[in-house]
């Protein structure tokens, strides 16, 4: 200590110069990257000697092996960590060599950002809109867009997962410290100057032979050409008839010849035509008559029917709804397979619209005009019921494939007809009366009642305001239901039209069984309608007395309380 007392001893001048000199050679600065030597290891940690530092930097082992460097863990082996704080609140000197690693590794992308050069890195793994991919020499994480992966669809990516390759930066943020890079880049200009070449073979007029059917827009179709060229066929270029959509005609895997019909070399684009491959046929469509029968070629079955070729390129649609007289929504797919030759009936042809309408079923007979033939409007025949649901029944006639329509209020005259319909089933066979046949719309109605005698034959003879003998089968509160004697229906009697006197009109004055008589208010034999009125009955019998005893006491014996009164007012209008 006896150094430090004589600050002017030259001792003590030479030391301070030493080590003002050796320090000066150190530049420590928190937040740098410095280089620390492996001084000793561990089991779980690893510490460093920083000339400059006061004290020794130490580092997690288990930091330095997630990094990969678990070779470098080596006594005299040199690190490069970050310097976060050269004091923290322990008095330690704290340093990370993963921030390090991050720190050097973003400059590196920006060195390559602002050099516009390519970087090797692999996908580790996915995330929403895309994946994640990791900088080889960096670790840095950066992202790839779903759209950036690759210059076709991919469903299937795990071919590429942790495969070191090379990426495009096209984006960086700086403040942020994001990246964005692009596979597809990458793959586009190796491809870009091979199909330059490839696109300098064509030219208009040139011939394509069995190029494949490789996708669908909705603007077009696109096909294969050796395995080298993407070509497109524009929609108005695939037929001389109207497409709506290339899958009307095409299937996926197809081979046809293309015709050459522009080549831009500015966007490295080939576009071709398939129906020029071929004349208009629309030029000689007069050729073709309608309600005529013609072979033609089934091309291409859909949901909703098939498309059909009457000649090379032009194509017509055969509705699901034209294959039929009677099987209600048949597919085509049952009934027909690419390359058939079936005949069908030209049903319209419009030259302006360049479309022509065909119908399978115009082929065969219509076997609604057979059965009108057959058994026509008012004919008996024997059924079988074919198929049921909550409201009808649906009938086939013995040697026809035709299904008849019986509605439940056709099944009888007097049950509900829902209850009716539920005594039937599926197999039961059963005697109907035609009642209707629309050969247009394809219907046909038939009756069961209408094979029995119609119980409202009863009324035939009669007429309004008749008296009639009906017995009560029920009462409630809306009033009574009667039978008439002789005739098998029913019938409502309101409870309004039980009597004059609103305090005698009470359903419950009857229990059922009674016999009484009542009259005909309303007869409707075409609406087979019926009202009857124990009130009306009262109302005709009591003016028939008006009309026969003219003095006041001479009613007073009839079971009409009102009567004297109504009398007495006949009177007074005498006088």
């Amino acid at each position: 200590m006896e150094i430090y007392k004589d600050l002017l001893n030259p001792a003590t001048k030479e030391f301070e110069k030493l080590l003002n000199s050796q320090l000066s050679k150190v530049n420590i600065e928190e937040g740098k990257i410095i280089n620390g030597k492996i001084n000793k290891i561990t089991e779980k940690f690893v510490f460093l000697f920083v000339e400059g530092l006061k004290s020794e930097p130490v580092l997690d082992i288990n930091e330095l092996k997630s990094m990969g460097l678990a070779d470098k863990i080596k006594i005299g082996e040199t690190i490069p960590v970050l310097l976060e704080k050269i004091e923290d609140k322990n008095g330690e000197v704290l340093v990370s060599a993963n921030k390090a690693r991050k720190i050097k590794g973003w400059d590196k992308l920006v060195e390559a950002y602002e050099k516009n050069e390519t970087i090797m890195g692999k996908i580790t793994s996915k995330c929403k809109g895309g994946c994640i991919v990791e900088h080889i020499d960096s670790g840095s994480l950066m992202f790839l867009p779903g759209s950036q992966i690759s210059d076709k669809p991919l469903k299937d990516i795990s071919h590429l997962m942790n495969e070191p390759q090379k990426f495009a930066l096209i984006k960086l943020d700086k403040v942020r410290g994001n990246a964005c890079v692009s596979r597809r880049e990458i793959i586009s200009s190796f491809k870009k100057e091979d199909k330059a070449k490839i696109i300098e073979k064509y030219k208009v007029g040139d011939i394509i032979k069995n190029a494949e059917v490789k996708g669908y827009s909705s603007f077009g179709c696109f096909f294969n050409v050796n395995n080298e060229l993407d070509v497109l066929v524009h929609l108005q270029e695939i037929s001389y008839s109207r497409v709506s959509h290339p899958d009307e005609v095409f299937n996926i895997g197809e081979k046809h010849d293309l015709k050459v019909i522009s080549v831009d070399k500015d966007k490295l684009q080939v576009g071709c035509s398939i129906k020029q491959l071929s004349p208009d046929p629309f030029e000689h469509i007069e050729n073709y008559e309608l309600n005529k029968v013609y072979k033609v070629k089934v091309v291409k079955i859909m949901d909703f029917g098939a498309f059909c070729e009457l000649e090379p390129g032009l194509t017509t649609l055969l509705h699901s709804s034209e294959l039929s007289w009677t099987k209600k929504g048949v597919s085509a797919k049952r009934m027909f397979k690419v390359g058939d030759e079936i005949d069908c009936v030209i049903t319209e042809i419009d030259k302006e619209k360049r479309r022509v309408a065909i119908s399978h079923r115009l082929t065969q007979e219509n076997p609604f005009e057979t059965f009108e033939k057959k058994y026509p409007v008012g004919t008996e025949v024997d059924g079988e019921v074919v198929n049921k649901n909550e409201y009808s029944l649906f009938v086939r006639v013995e040697g026809l494939e035709v299904d008849a329509f019986l509605h439940c209020n056709d099944l009888t005259y007097l049950n509900n007809g829902e209850e009716e319909l539920a005594k039937y089933k599926k197999g039961d066979k059963i005697k109907v009366k035609v009642l209707e046949i629309k050969i247009s719309e394809q219907k046909i109605r038939v009756g069961f009642k209408q094979t029995k005698p119609d119980p409202f034959d009863w009324f035939k003879d009669k007429n309004v305001n008749q008296t009639i003998t009906v017995k009560i089968i029920t009462s409630d509160n809306k009033g009574l239901t009667v039978r008439p004697e002789g005739c098998e229906m029913d019938f409502q009697i309101k409870k309004s039209q039980i009597a004059i006197n609103a305090a005698d009109a009470r359903p419950s004055r009857f229990t059922g069984g009674e016999r009484i008589d009542c009259a005909i208010a309303e007869l409707d034999k075409d609406k087979r309608k019926v009202i009857l009125s124990i009130k009306l009955l009262e109302e005709i019998e009591k003016k028939e007395a008006l009309e026969k005893y003219g003095s006041e006491g001479s009613g007073k014996n009839l079971p009409f309380s009102s009567l004297s009164e109504d009398l007495k007012k006949k009177d007074e209008e005498k006088d």
